[in-house]
């Protein structure tokens, strides 16, 4: 976890930026020594709600899956692609 106060940010905008891109993880940044903003690169954050989005739709399939709503077998998902793309996969 790397915490930077909000002069830091203020004072030296360029290595914050730095850092959030090279550590590519977020940024804290306090203000009056308390947390106040998270920053992170654009490429982070797009992957963070890329990993979100796809923990929602694993949760909703479970949630169909535990209450008992029909689901697809492999080998009929497989028949289905191999239709699709006239392959077999």
């Amino acid at each position: 976890m790397i915490i930077k106060p909000s002069t830091a940010l203020r004072n030296d905008y360029g290595s914050i930026s730095d850092l959030a891109h090279k550590e590519d993880i977020p940024i804290y940044i306090t203000k009056n020594g308390e947390g106040d903003l998270v920053i992170m690169s654009i490429d982070a954050f797009e992957r963070r709600e890329e990993v979100l989005k796809l923990r929602a739709k694993l949760a909703a399939a479970e949630q169909s899956r535990l209450s008992g709503q029909p689901a697809v077998s492999i080998e009929e998902s497989r028949k289905r692609l191999e239709e699709i793309y006239g392959q077999n996969v």
